[in-house]
């Protein structure tokens, strides 16, 4: 694999001719500052990562802006409250993860969701593509955090994410995102931040994705500014194959153990597209299928939609680069709606009654999925019914986040739909209308009635792939052939074994700055 697939596409498998002093600066930033930088390989198995690192962990706070922390961004952390001490977690033998009960889903099909909030930092998985993105321009003399800054354009938890590797790597970042966005997130930046103006808010909500490619385009008229897209950025994408693909098999492996059972679908929002990559991996490992996620409000993929919603985590209005659309199986709108209210009826009181009341045994374990990761479940119920799963079938996704970032768009959801209180009788309201409607579904001509749904062959995987063209050609500048080389699955294949090139590039690079945490 070359640096560069076509004149504008870039693919970071090669060192940068031109980036020697950069790789040189960063080498003597990281020296000075003893980080070490954990391969993907690590991150894929923390057991092998070193004991002395691992016993040293032991004393750092999680959620700390602590170099040592980059030896966290992977699915294996314990949660808080299992840990010995309170947010000092140690590593699981198998990622912590929840199987959603038939009395919740109402379907024989077994979901399993691994916990994206046992994350350092930001308490989301996203950390993990802003690492990959930042870890293999470095190593590869495309970044000089001595000079340059970091730009993260996100809808949310990628732009958290990219500033506490930022901090952690001693360069500084700028997260670009929607106005918007919930407070708890805006909170979370204004601690972490050292200059106001590193926070820069664009106009809109979750599918104003446009808005910060213009806000982006602005600021790379600098050239000290480094825009990494996690649309367009294909170690996202790489990352999640290398890392959360894997760590998703780990659990897949652990659920079926005493009983066994196919793993028949893999389930994600779309977003940056960057977790669908873990799709691939299940589908090269495994024969998964991939069922990508888009909200109802805005049906890109679905109708060639648009519009707006607060599933805040799936940014919409276009297919992102970084999507292996031709490798997709199916696509499912699910309603803002169903994510908002589904989210009360989890973290209230009168809600927790009601799942009781149901048969419902992990309803305190619900508080851990926030918006995205109710719109995966409900997208896995879907394709459960769609396909008409049995016991022994398995469907993986992920809890991307947890609904602590969601607390005071729970508030608005409640003054404007429950405003005299949320009470038993709202809740059973709610579970009829989000929960129990799924079970009405009728498959017809690939599209399911009362769930917005389609499985995908050649003409409609192509169809979504060209959608592509507007946003990365005709507003972006990819060329035709950048453009048109990634409908192939041959090309992806190319991909794969940069991780292991940027593991070597990683122990170089390591070895080059002396740093050491024994």
């Amino acid at each position: 694999m070359t640096t560069e697939t076509t004149s504008n596409l870039a693919v970071f498998g090669d060192f940068d001719p031109e980036g020697q002093q950069a790789y040189d600066n960063a080498v003597q930033r990281f020296r000075e500052s003893n980080i070490v930088l954990p391969t993907f390989a690590q991150l894929r198995d923390p057991s092998t990562i070193p004991e002395a690192i691992q016993h040293q962990l032991a004393t750092v706070d999680k959620d700390a802006p602590d170099s040592r922390n980059l030896f966290r961004v992977h699915w294996y952390n314990e949660h808080a409250d299992q840990a010995g001490e309170a947010n000092y977690p140690r590593f699981t033998a198998v990622p912590d993860h929840i199987e959603l009960p038939k009395e919740l889903t109402g379907v024989d099909a077994r979901i399993v969701l691994a916990y994206g909030n046992r994350f350092p930092m930001i308490r989301a998985h996203k950390v993990l593509a802003a690492y990959s993105c930042l870890a293999a321009r470095l190593v590869t003399g495309r970044f000089d955090p001595t000079a340059g800054r970091a730009i993260w354009p996100s809808t949310g938890n990628y732009a958290r994410g990219g500033i506490a590797i930022s901090k952690i790597m001693g360069c500084r970042g700028v997260a670009v995102l929607p106005e918007g966005m919930s407070r708890e997130r805006f909170e979370w930046l204004e601690r972490w931040i050292e200059h106001p103006d590193d926070v820069i808010r664009t106009y809109g909500t979750e599918s104003n994705v446009k808005e910060i490619y213009d806000e982006c385009n602005r600021l790379a008229q600098d050239p000290q500014n480094v825009i990494l897209n996690q649309f367009s950025e294909f170690s996202n994408h790489m990352g999640h194959y290398s890392v959360t693909g894997p760590a998703l098999e780990a659990v897949y492996k652990h659920v079926t153990a005493n009983a066994p059972g196919r793993l028949a679908a893999f389930v994600s929002a779309s977003g940056s597209a960057g977790t669908l990559g873990a799709g691939d991996y299940l589908k090269d490992a495994q024969g998964a299928k991939i069922v990508a996620v888009e909200a109802l409000q805005v049906p890109t993929m679905l109708y060639n939609g648009f519009g707006d919603h607060n599933i805040q985590g799936i940014g919409d209005k276009h297919v992102p680069l970084i999507h292996n659309v031709t490798n997709s199986d199916m696509i499912v709108g699910v309603s803002d709606a169903s994510t908002d209210h589904l989210d009360v009826l989890f973290n209230t009181p009168a809600g927790k009654r009601v799942l009781a009341e149901r048969g419902v045994a992990v309803a305190d374990a619900l508080i851990d999925m926030g918006y995205s990761s109710i719109c995966n479940t409900l997208a896995a119920i879907a394709a459960a019914r769609h396909w008409e799963l049995g016991p022994d079938d398995v469907i993986v996704s992920v809890a991307t986040d947890g609904s602590e970032l969601y607390n005071s768009e729970r508030e608005k959801v409640m003054s404007t739909h429950f405003a005299g209180g949320f009470d038993e009788a709202s809740a059973q309201r709610v579970w009829t209308e989000h929960l129990d409607s799924l079970s009405t579904l009728t498959p017809t001509n690939g599209i399911a009635e009362n769930l917005h749904l389609r499985e995908l062959d050649d003409v409609e995987r192509n169809r979504i792939f060209n959608l592509g063209y507007f946003t990365w050609v005709e507003q972006q500048g990819i060329d035709i052939p950048g453009f048109e080389i990634r409908r192939d699955q041959k090309w992806w294949n190319q991909l794969r074994p940069l991780t292991d090139r940027w593991d070597q590039m990683i122990l170089e690079f390591n070895e080059a700055t002396g740093a050491s945490h024994t």
